[in-house]
Protein backbone atom coordinates (compact mmCIF):
# COMPACT_ATOMS: atom_id res chain seq x y z
CA UNK A 1 0.00 0.00 0.00
CA UNK A 2 1.10 3.75 -1.03
CA UNK A 3 1.74 6.31 1.22
CA UNK A 4 -1.35 8.76 2.09
CA UNK A 5 -0.97 12.44 3.90
CA UNK A 6 -4.15 13.53 5.81
CA UNK A 7 -4.54 16.45 8.51
CA UNK A 8 -6.68 17.71 10.90
CA UNK A 9 -6.99 21.20 13.00
CA UNK A 10 -7.61 21.42 16.51
CA UNK A 11 -8.25 24.10 19.05
CA UNK A 12 -5.70 23.86 22.04
CA UNK A 13 -7.14 25.87 24.78
CA UNK A 14 -4.65 27.19 27.16
CA UNK A 15 -4.20 27.19 30.87
CA UNK A 16 -3.72 30.86 31.13
CA UNK A 17 -4.00 33.72 28.56
CA UNK A 18 -0.57 33.95 26.77
CA UNK A 19 1.15 37.59 26.12
CA UNK A 20 4.48 38.66 24.39
CA UNK A 21 5.02 42.25 23.23
CA UNK A 22 2.91 41.51 20.04
CA UNK A 23 -0.24 40.15 20.65
CA UNK A 24 -2.40 37.46 23.76
CA UNK A 25 -4.18 34.16 22.52
CA UNK A 26 -6.05 32.11 24.94
CA UNK A 27 -6.83 29.17 22.21
CA UNK A 28 -4.29 28.00 19.49
CA UNK A 29 -5.33 27.12 16.29
CA UNK A 30 -3.07 24.49 15.13
CA UNK A 31 -2.95 21.72 12.09
CA UNK A 32 -1.59 17.98 12.71
CA UNK A 33 -0.34 15.99 9.48
CA UNK A 34 -0.52 12.55 9.47
CA UNK A 35 1.95 10.28 6.56
CA UNK A 36 0.47 6.43 7.16
CA UNK A 37 1.39 3.43 4.79
CA UNK A 38 -1.72 1.91 6.26
CA UNK A 39 0.35 0.23 9.36
CA UNK A 40 2.82 3.10 10.27
CA UNK A 41 1.89 6.62 10.86
CA UNK A 42 4.24 9.90 11.35
CA UNK A 43 2.89 12.85 12.71
CA UNK A 44 3.97 16.58 12.41
CA UNK A 45 2.43 19.74 13.57
CA UNK A 46 2.34 23.44 12.56
CA UNK A 47 0.14 26.53 14.35
CA UNK A 48 -1.79 28.98 13.15
CA UNK A 49 0.06 32.37 13.64
CA UNK A 50 -0.95 35.77 12.28
CA UNK A 51 2.34 37.53 12.91
CA UNK A 52 4.16 35.04 10.74
CA UNK A 53 1.09 34.69 7.98
CA UNK A 54 0.01 31.07 9.02
CA UNK A 55 -3.65 31.01 8.35
CA UNK A 56 -5.71 27.67 8.10
CA UNK A 57 -6.60 28.47 4.53
CA UNK A 58 -3.21 28.65 3.33
CA UNK A 59 -1.90 25.64 5.69
CA UNK A 60 -4.55 24.00 4.04
CA UNK A 61 -3.98 24.86 0.37
CA UNK A 62 -0.13 24.54 1.07
CA UNK A 63 -0.65 20.54 2.34
CA UNK A 64 -3.20 19.91 -0.55
CA UNK A 65 -0.71 21.41 -3.15
CA UNK A 66 2.43 18.68 -1.55
CA UNK A 67 -0.42 15.85 -1.03
CA UNK A 68 0.23 14.03 -4.55
CA UNK A 69 4.14 14.75 -4.04
CA UNK A 70 4.02 13.11 -0.34
CA UNK A 71 1.94 10.28 -2.00
CA UNK A 72 4.33 9.10 -5.17
CA UNK A 73 7.12 8.68 -1.99
CA UNK A 74 8.48 5.26 -1.62
CA UNK A 75 11.27 4.56 0.12
CA UNK A 76 13.40 8.04 -0.35
CA UNK A 77 15.16 9.96 2.51
CA UNK A 78 13.38 12.59 4.71
CA UNK A 79 16.57 14.94 3.25
CA UNK A 80 15.80 13.90 -0.44
CA UNK A 81 12.00 14.94 -0.22
CA UNK A 82 12.99 18.12 1.74
CA UNK A 83 13.40 19.65 -1.77
CA UNK A 84 10.92 18.28 -3.56
CA UNK A 85 8.12 19.92 -1.07
CA UNK A 86 9.90 23.19 -0.69
CA UNK A 87 10.00 23.88 -4.80
CA UNK A 88 6.25 23.23 -4.50
CA UNK A 89 5.52 25.59 -1.54
CA UNK A 90 8.33 27.84 -0.80
CA UNK A 91 7.06 30.34 0.73
CA UNK A 92 5.21 28.28 3.71
CA UNK A 93 7.66 27.01 6.14
CA UNK A 94 4.95 25.73 8.80
CA UNK A 95 3.67 23.89 6.08
CA UNK A 96 6.99 22.54 5.31
CA UNK A 97 7.86 21.89 8.76
CA UNK A 98 4.79 19.49 9.89
CA UNK A 99 5.08 18.02 6.37
CA UNK A 100 8.77 17.45 6.80
CA UNK A 101 8.72 16.35 10.58
CA UNK A 102 5.86 13.79 9.94
CA UNK A 103 7.49 12.40 6.89
CA UNK A 104 10.37 12.33 9.42
CA UNK A 105 8.31 10.50 12.13
CA UNK A 106 7.00 7.42 9.87
CA UNK A 107 10.55 6.86 7.92
CA UNK A 108 11.97 6.13 11.62
CA UNK A 109 9.17 4.05 12.96
CA UNK A 110 9.80 2.27 9.40
CA UNK A 111 12.83 1.29 9.99
CA UNK A 112 12.59 0.42 13.89
CA UNK A 113 14.96 3.76 15.12
CA UNK A 114 13.76 6.75 17.26
CA UNK A 115 14.29 9.71 15.07
CA UNK A 116 17.21 11.40 17.43
CA UNK A 117 19.25 7.83 16.51
CA UNK A 118 19.97 9.29 12.94
CA UNK A 119 22.25 11.98 14.14
CA UNK A 120 22.78 11.46 17.88
CA UNK A 121 23.25 8.31 20.58
CA UNK A 122 19.84 7.31 22.49
CA UNK A 123 21.63 8.55 25.89
CA UNK A 124 22.88 11.42 24.83
CA UNK A 125 23.13 14.50 27.41
CA UNK A 126 20.12 17.26 26.31
CA UNK A 127 19.78 20.67 27.65
CA UNK A 128 17.16 21.32 30.39
CA UNK A 129 13.99 23.03 29.13
CA UNK A 130 12.62 26.42 30.07
CA UNK A 131 9.20 27.13 31.15
CA UNK A 132 7.77 30.75 29.59
CA UNK A 133 6.24 33.32 31.99
CA UNK A 134 3.98 35.22 29.53
CA UNK A 135 3.30 39.09 30.52
CA UNK A 136 0.99 39.58 32.85
CA UNK A 137 -0.17 41.70 36.14
CA UNK A 138 2.95 41.16 38.19
CA UNK A 139 0.96 39.24 40.92
CA UNK A 140 -0.02 36.57 38.12
CA UNK A 141 3.15 36.05 36.81
CA UNK A 142 4.61 35.02 40.22
CA UNK A 143 1.29 32.87 40.98
CA UNK A 144 2.66 31.29 37.84
CA UNK A 145 6.21 30.14 38.77
CA UNK A 146 4.60 29.67 42.63
CA UNK A 147 2.22 27.29 40.54
CA UNK A 148 5.06 25.42 38.01
CA UNK A 149 8.65 25.21 39.99
CA UNK A 150 11.20 24.48 37.31
CA UNK A 151 14.78 25.42 37.24
CA UNK A 152 14.70 27.42 34.39
CA UNK A 153 12.21 30.21 33.42
CA UNK A 154 12.03 32.16 30.15
CA UNK A 155 10.43 35.76 31.18
CA UNK A 156 8.42 37.55 28.21
CA UNK A 157 9.12 41.22 28.40
CA UNK A 158 8.25 44.57 26.81
CA UNK A 159 6.77 46.69 29.32
CA UNK A 160 7.70 49.95 30.76
CA UNK A 161 8.35 47.91 33.97
CA UNK A 162 10.60 45.22 32.71
CA UNK A 163 13.45 45.72 35.04
CA UNK A 164 11.04 45.89 38.24
CA UNK A 165 9.29 42.28 36.79
CA UNK A 166 12.48 40.47 36.57
CA UNK A 167 13.58 41.92 40.00
CA UNK A 168 10.25 41.48 41.98
CA UNK A 169 10.21 37.72 40.73
CA UNK A 170 13.72 36.59 41.27
CA UNK A 171 12.30 37.26 44.88
CA UNK A 172 10.50 34.39 44.91
CA UNK A 173 12.60 32.05 42.96
CA UNK A 174 16.13 30.90 43.21
CA UNK A 175 15.33 29.60 39.02
CA UNK A 176 17.51 30.69 36.18
CA UNK A 177 15.87 33.53 34.10
CA UNK A 178 16.25 33.64 30.60
CA UNK A 179 14.83 37.19 28.87
CA UNK A 180 13.00 37.26 25.78
CA UNK A 181 11.95 40.95 24.72
CA UNK A 182 10.55 39.95 21.51
CA UNK A 183 11.95 43.05 19.84
CA UNK A 184 10.34 45.79 22.27
CA UNK A 185 13.95 46.83 22.95
CA UNK A 186 16.42 49.65 21.17
CA UNK A 187 20.08 48.98 21.50
CA UNK A 188 20.72 51.19 24.35
CA UNK A 189 17.92 49.64 26.53
CA UNK A 190 19.51 46.55 25.71
CA UNK A 191 22.86 47.67 26.65
CA UNK A 192 21.58 48.95 30.07
CA UNK A 193 19.20 46.51 31.31
CA UNK A 194 22.03 43.86 30.92
CA UNK A 195 24.59 45.29 33.57
CA UNK A 196 21.36 44.80 35.87
CA UNK A 197 19.60 41.79 34.71
CA UNK A 198 23.03 40.06 35.06
CA UNK A 199 23.09 40.75 38.65
CA UNK A 200 19.51 39.12 38.78
CA UNK A 201 20.81 35.11 37.48
CA UNK A 202 19.92 35.82 34.02
CA UNK A 203 21.19 33.74 31.23
CA UNK A 204 21.08 35.31 28.72
CA UNK A 205 18.49 37.98 26.46
CA UNK A 206 16.58 36.52 23.53
CA UNK A 207 15.60 38.79 20.61
CA UNK A 208 15.60 42.49 21.93
CA UNK A 209 15.62 44.44 19.32
CA UNK A 210 13.74 44.64 15.70
CA UNK A 211 15.09 41.85 13.52
CA UNK A 212 15.96 44.82 10.87
CA UNK A 213 17.81 46.71 13.13
CA UNK A 214 21.27 45.68 12.14
CA UNK A 215 23.48 48.43 13.31
CA UNK A 216 21.67 48.46 16.90
CA UNK A 217 22.18 44.76 17.25
CA UNK A 218 26.10 45.40 16.21
CA UNK A 219 26.29 47.62 19.22
CA UNK A 220 24.82 45.69 21.39
CA UNK A 221 26.66 42.83 20.63
CA UNK A 222 30.19 44.66 21.23
CA UNK A 223 28.70 46.19 25.00
CA UNK A 224 26.32 43.83 26.33
CA UNK A 225 27.79 41.85 29.19
CA UNK A 226 25.44 39.12 28.77
CA UNK A 227 24.63 36.30 25.13
CA UNK A 228 22.38 38.08 22.69
CA UNK A 229 20.50 34.84 21.17
CA UNK A 230 18.75 35.35 17.63
CA UNK A 231 14.76 34.52 17.52
CA UNK A 232 12.97 36.58 15.10
CA UNK A 233 16.68 37.39 13.37
CA UNK A 234 16.96 33.84 12.61
CA UNK A 235 14.23 31.86 10.76
CA UNK A 236 15.69 30.68 7.94
CA UNK A 237 19.13 28.76 6.75
CA UNK A 238 20.52 32.05 5.19
CA UNK A 239 20.02 33.75 7.94
CA UNK A 240 22.66 31.94 9.97
CA UNK A 241 25.45 33.86 8.09
CA UNK A 242 24.16 37.49 9.09
CA UNK A 243 23.46 36.03 12.44
CA UNK A 244 26.84 34.86 12.99
CA UNK A 245 27.90 38.85 12.77
CA UNK A 246 25.55 40.38 15.26
CA UNK A 247 24.41 37.95 17.95
CA UNK A 248 25.99 35.28 20.08
CA UNK A 249 23.72 32.50 19.57
CA UNK A 250 20.53 31.37 17.44
CA UNK A 251 17.31 30.25 17.93
CA UNK A 252 15.98 27.84 15.63
CA UNK A 253 12.37 26.84 15.66
CA UNK A 254 11.42 24.35 13.72
CA UNK A 255 8.15 25.97 11.89
CA UNK A 256 10.29 29.01 10.95
CA UNK A 257 12.84 27.28 9.26
CA UNK A 258 10.72 24.71 7.33
CA UNK A 259 11.22 21.37 9.83
CA UNK A 260 14.18 19.10 10.89
CA UNK A 261 15.94 19.12 7.77
CA UNK A 262 16.72 22.30 7.20
CA UNK A 263 17.53 22.28 11.46
CA UNK A 264 19.97 19.59 11.04
CA UNK A 265 22.05 21.94 8.60
CA UNK A 266 21.24 25.60 10.29
CA UNK A 267 22.70 23.71 13.50
CA UNK A 268 25.79 21.89 11.44
CA UNK A 269 26.69 25.88 10.29
CA UNK A 270 25.92 27.70 13.19
CA UNK A 271 28.53 25.52 15.13
CA UNK A 272 30.88 25.44 12.50
CA UNK A 273 30.75 29.35 13.49
CA UNK A 274 30.90 29.05 17.35
CA UNK A 275 26.90 30.16 18.25
CA UNK A 276 25.72 28.96 20.81
CA UNK A 277 22.73 26.94 20.10
CA UNK A 278 19.49 27.07 21.12
CA UNK A 279 15.94 25.84 19.79
CA UNK A 280 12.41 27.07 20.85
CA UNK A 281 9.13 26.19 19.90
CA UNK A 282 5.46 27.80 19.74
CA UNK A 283 2.64 27.23 21.78
CA UNK A 284 1.87 23.83 20.06
CA UNK A 285 0.71 20.23 21.00
CA UNK A 286 2.69 17.36 21.86
CA UNK A 287 3.36 16.11 18.28
CA UNK A 288 5.09 19.27 17.30
CA UNK A 289 6.98 19.64 20.93
CA UNK A 290 8.10 16.07 20.49
CA UNK A 291 9.17 16.58 17.12
CA UNK A 292 11.44 19.08 18.22
CA UNK A 293 13.27 17.43 21.23
CA UNK A 294 14.42 14.77 18.52
CA UNK A 295 17.42 17.88 18.02
CA UNK A 296 18.10 18.68 21.28
CA UNK A 297 21.25 16.47 22.20
CA UNK A 298 22.70 18.73 19.50
CA UNK A 299 21.85 22.10 21.96
CA UNK A 300 23.13 24.12 24.13
CA UNK A 301 19.69 25.54 24.94
CA UNK A 302 16.34 24.62 25.07
CA UNK A 303 12.48 26.16 25.18
CA UNK A 304 10.67 23.10 24.38
CA UNK A 305 7.17 23.79 26.90
CA UNK A 306 5.13 24.36 24.49
CA UNK A 307 2.21 21.98 25.51
CA UNK A 308 3.38 22.44 29.16
CA UNK A 309 0.99 25.77 28.94
CA UNK A 310 -2.01 23.94 27.28
CA UNK A 311 -4.89 23.18 29.32
CA UNK A 312 -5.61 19.92 27.62
CA UNK A 313 -2.76 17.74 24.96
CA UNK A 314 -4.32 16.08 22.25
CA UNK A 315 -1.45 13.66 22.19
CA UNK A 316 1.28 11.56 23.95
CA UNK A 317 4.87 11.53 23.59
CA UNK A 318 7.83 13.05 24.87
CA UNK A 319 6.86 14.63 28.82
CA UNK A 320 9.70 16.83 30.75
CA UNK A 321 10.18 15.90 34.68
CA UNK A 322 11.47 19.25 36.22
CA UNK A 323 12.95 20.44 32.82
CA UNK A 324 14.13 16.70 31.78
CA UNK A 325 13.45 15.29 28.46
CA UNK A 326 11.81 12.31 29.15
CA UNK A 327 11.80 10.38 26.08
CA UNK A 328 9.01 7.72 25.06
CA UNK A 329 10.13 4.25 24.59
CA UNK A 330 8.33 4.03 20.99
CA UNK A 331 10.22 4.75 17.58
CA UNK A 332 9.92 7.71 15.86
CA UNK A 333 9.15 10.61 18.09
CA UNK A 334 7.05 8.67 20.07
CA UNK A 335 3.57 10.25 19.77
CA UNK A 336 0.37 8.43 20.05
CA UNK A 337 -3.01 10.70 19.15
CA UNK A 338 -5.68 10.39 22.15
Amino acid sequence: MGLTLSYQFYDLPLQHPFTISRYTVSIQKTVVVCISDGEISGYGEATVNPYYHSTKERLSASLLKVKPIVEATTEMHPSELWPRLSSNIADDYFALCAVDIAYWDFYSRKHSKTMRSFWSRENDATPLTSYTIGIDSLAVMKHKIIEKPWPIYKIKLGTPNDLFIVESLRKITDAIFRIDANCAWNAQQTIDNARILKELNVEFIEQPLKAEDVDGMKRVRKHSVLPIIADEGCQREADVATCSEIFHGINIKLMKCGGITPALRMIENAKSKGLLLMAGCMTESTVGISGLCQIAPLLTYLDADGALLLKEDIATGVDFNFGQIVYSNDFGTGVKML
